[in-house]
């Protein structure tokens, strides 16, 4: 079941931020007053932050292309060795295939009249 909360006294809210106020001014920060305005001046721009240099050639990028080039290039070599074991175990029944086919096709027409 849910316990109901006690009632908040104003007094203890108020010492909570009486110590609030405290620790801030203890540390020196000041809230900003309302009245008070920001121009753009104030405001630094990012550029003038961080200093513009000569972008320098990317060398990772350049590492990274050429692992990917040699990657592709063993997966294209390994898919050639591939197609050519699965040619070669198929290529017997291929053939005698074709030679059933051709011996079925001479017989008929050796065996037709003219």
């Amino acid at each position: 079941m849910d316990t109901p909360k006690p009632p908040i006294k104003p007094a203890h809210l108020l010492d909570d931020l009486e110590s609030i106020r405290q620790l801030l001014d203890e540390e020196g920060l000041e809230p900003p007053l309302l009245t008070e305005t920001v121009t753009t001046d104030d405001i630094p721009l990012l550029s003038e932050i961080i200093e513009e240099s000569a972008p320098e050639p990317d060398e990772p990028a350049i590492g990274a292309d050429r692992e990917r080039q040699r990657l592709d290039n063993e997966l294209r070599a390994a898919a050639q060795l591939i197609l050519q074991d699965v040619i070669d175990d198929f290529v017997p029944q291929i053939e005698a295939e074709l030679k059933r086919r051709l011996e079925a096709r001479l017989g008929r027409l050796i065996n037709r009249k003219p």
